[in-house]
């Protein structure tokens, strides 16, 4: 009997016309960007009609397990192979899910999105790394991501734009209250 660690696919954040909002694939099931355009529109094409608004759908597309939902404007997928289980599949989705909502404050939509796509990329280096799942926690992603617990003051030469507006805003909300 072979025993293995789950191996994710890729994960997907699709826009409402199922273009690419933020991708990361971890396999070479995919070898070229057309496969991977091709694979994205038959998932896209395939579950846009449903409502995976409250909880997540699962599926079987094109031999693979496909786990989404949906949340305002953006399809978020996970899709491992066919003999994955598809609740840990769930757990990365929620999640991944969870934690681009805790990073944006749940103002999850594709505008917020493209505005902080630096965080999104982190989260999903954070989650996955070569297929293999590193983490399912959305506080802890959205803790590593925003690098909390590290050394509070960081120079403002090495913060990311988003940090860095978020320090000045808290400087000026200090000011304004003395």
């Amino acid at each position: 009997m072979e025993v293995s660690a789950p191996l994710i696919k890729n994960i997907l954040l699709l826009d409402s016309e199922g273009k690419r909002v933020a991708v990361k694939y971890f396999s070479d099931d995919w070898p070229n960007l057309a496969s991977k355009l091709a694979f994205e529109k038959s998932v896209f094409t395939k579950t846009q009609r449903i409502s995976a608004r409250a909880e997540a759908e699962i599926g079987m597309f094109d031999g693979y397990v496909v786990v989404y939902k949906f949340i305002s404007d953006l399809h978020f997928y996970v899709t491992g192979g066919d003999d994955e289980n598809e609740l840990i599949l769930a757990t990365v989705l929620q999640g991944f899910f969870d934690a681009v909502a805790i990073l944006l404050r749940s103002n999850v939509e594709k505008k917020t999105v493209l505005e902080n796509l630096d965080l999104v990329l982190l989260c999903l280096d954070e989650i996955v790394d070569g297929g293999i799942i590193l983490e399912c926690d959305a506080n802890v992603i959205a803790a590593r991501v925003a690098m909390r617990g590290a050394e509070a003051d960081v120079p403002l030469s090495e913060q990311t734009i988003s940090q860095a507006l978020a320090t000045a805003k808290e400087h000026l909300a200090r000011n304004w209250a003395l």
